[in-house]
């Protein structure tokens, strides 16, 4: 079976967060570095969340500038868009 090798390294960490890491690691009879690798491990493997999807702005015109398909109407649209005999 292979070893991984193991690597000294300086973390900067809340107090807080540490004193229960060092708690959790005596309650559990642990080095405090297990639980750390432990963490690390759960955190890496878990799924990646996905990211939010966001609808690509396709607008037409200049903002402010007055809606041209407010002069129609819902009839006029649906012709326009369906192609229906009679569109414009």
């Amino acid at each position: 079976m292979a070893t991984m090798a193991t690597v000294k390294t300086t973390l900067d960490i809340q107090d807080e967060l540490l004193a229960r890491a060092k708690r959790h690691a005596q309650r559990t009879g642990r080095p405090l570095r297990a639980v750390v690798e432990e963490g690390l491990r759960q955190v890496l493997s878990a799924p990646t969340p996905r990211r939010r999807y966001r609808l690509p702005d396709h607008s037409v015109g200049e903002a402010g500038e007055r809606d041209p398909l407010e002069a129609f109407s819902w009839q006029d649209l649906r012709e326009v868009i369906y192609g229906e005999p009679g569109s414009r």
